[in-house]
């Protein structure tokens, strides 16, 4: 479930406690119709979603049964964000489990090893792989396979104050590092508890991706194949950089606590002019742009800045992918990647967009499918996203391995230690690489 102004997110999400419970009838005692006979072959849907979003759902299964003359039958389940993954792991194998999902991609290495995301055949991988770019089909591709349709996208991107940057003297964004850490040091000059550039500790995911966006932006990278590489010289700038920053007082670790809502200071802090720039998602606009008025026209967006080793901006990304469950029979497998094709089908929606994109469209997020972009062209092109859209071609995504949500956790305490003074740059990294690998290791 998502809502303008709180997104909990595995990171971009809603609170469970904003989620609804399991809509619309439980399957029954059908075990999903038989297979060449007269009765419709039943499947379902699980999300996360809200009552909106769900009914945008209920809309467009309704129309797609329609078009099949009621030879598959689609119900829609929803479950709070919280309950979502182990809803998938419970009741994955049962005869009643859900035929469909919607996914974290973090999650996809597991639930392939499990058998809950199944393969796509051929012509369905095709065409995902013709309808998508390449950075977020390999997001979505596990063992050799094509797992599911990329649906939801978001990428991080440097967020800035220009009310701040004017009165500090600042006339543009800074593209390099030593351009970061000079109008960080302008902004915190300005006094009145104001800091350069501010950070996220307190939130796996949200401590993380900001930092290893730097890094890739310095042709770093957190592992490669399944190696950690985080004792490389890259990735160690960006930790002495953060060393940096917060020796110069240009960041204020104290100022930097939040939650996966984005609540607490370091949404505070930049909503009230105390924080001049941040690295971070497009999801939490509609947070941002509630929170602040008439002042969100002071923020603006603009690429990672780029490091000594780097030779252009990137951004980790992340996604959210529907699958198919491995474990539901052959005849509903089948039906299920008749639906999924149909619901990212460009004649599902409306102008030329998805149903899909329309339901992500509805919730403020950035679709990921070209031809969405390019339906929602108009909706996309105010500059608060516009930028984001300019980034995805160079979007990096957030590796997804057995254990990742672990290693996450590894990375966070160690960037913590880092910005709290516990550990100097070097130990954090080493410790780091040591975590990872033991991390990774164990889930071989």
């Amino acid at each position: 479930m998502r809502t303008r102004t709180a997104r909990a997110r595995g990171l971009r999400l809603v609170s469970a406690a904003a989620a609804v419970p399991l809509v619309l009838a439980a399957c029954g005692s059908d075990d999903g119709g038989s297979a060449g006979g007269s009765d419709p072959v039943r499947i379902s849907f699980l999300t996360h979603w809200g009552p909106e979003q769900v009914a945008m759902l209920e809309e467009a299964a309704t129309e797609f049964e329609s078009e099949h003359d009621g030879a598959i039958e689609v119900e829609i389940r929803a479950v709070p964000f919280a309950n979502l993954l182990s809803t998938l792991r419970t009741q994955g194998s049962s005869a009643n489990g859900p035929t469909m999902a919607s996914v974290y991609d973090l999650w996809l290495a597991e639930l392939v090893r499990d058998e809950l995301a199944a393969a796509a055949p051929d012509d369905i991988a095709n065409a995902v792989t013709d309808a998508w770019p390449d950075n977020l089909v390999a997001g979505v591709t596990k063992d050799d396979a094509v797992r599911g349709f990329p649906n939801e996208v978001n990428l991080y991107a440097l967020n800035y104050n220009t009310a701040l940057f004017d009165e500090a003297g600042i006339e543009a964004a800074p593209t390099t590092w030593a351009e970061l850490s000079d109008a960080a040091d302008a902004i915190s000059a300005l006094g009145d508890g104001r800091q350069g550039f501010g950070v996220i500790s307190s939130w796996p995911a949200g401590t993380v991706h900001p930092w290893l966006s730097m890094v890739a932006s310095n042709g770093g990278a957190l592992l490669d194949a399944a190696t950690p590489t985080l004792d490389t010289p890259e990735v160690a700038a960006v930790a002495e950089l953060y060393a940096e920053l917060v020796d110069s007082g240009a960041t204020v670790p104290t100022m930097s606590g939040a939650n996966a809502n984005t609540t607490g200071p370091y949404l505070d802090n930049f909503v009230n002019e105390k924080t001049g720039m941040i690295i971070m998602a497009n999801w939490w606009k509609g947070a941002l742009q509630e929170a602040m008025g008439d002042r969100f026209d002071d923020v603006a967006v603009a690429p990672i800045p780029v490091g000594p080793d780097g030779t252009s901006a990137s951004s980790v990304s992340y996604s959210w992918l529907t699958i198919v469950n491995g474990n539901a029979r052959d005849e509903q497998q089948e039906a299920a990647w008749d639906f999924l094709t149909w619901l990212n089908g460009d004649t599902s929606g409306a102008d030329g967009s998805s149903a899909m994109g329309d339901i992500l469209m509805s919730m403020g997020i950035l679709p990921s499918r070209t031809s969405d972009l390019e339906a929602h062209a108009d909706q996309l092109a105010e500059p608060f996203l516009a930028a984001y859209v300019d980034l995805l071609p160079d979007a990096t995504p957030f590796p997804s391995v057995l254990g990742g949500e672990e290693m996450t956790v590894a990375l966070q305490q160690q960037l913590e230690q880092l910005l709290f003074g516990s550990v100097d740059p070097a130990t954090a990294m080493d410790n780091a690489q040591s975590e990872v690998s033991s991390i990774l290791s164990a889930k071989e």
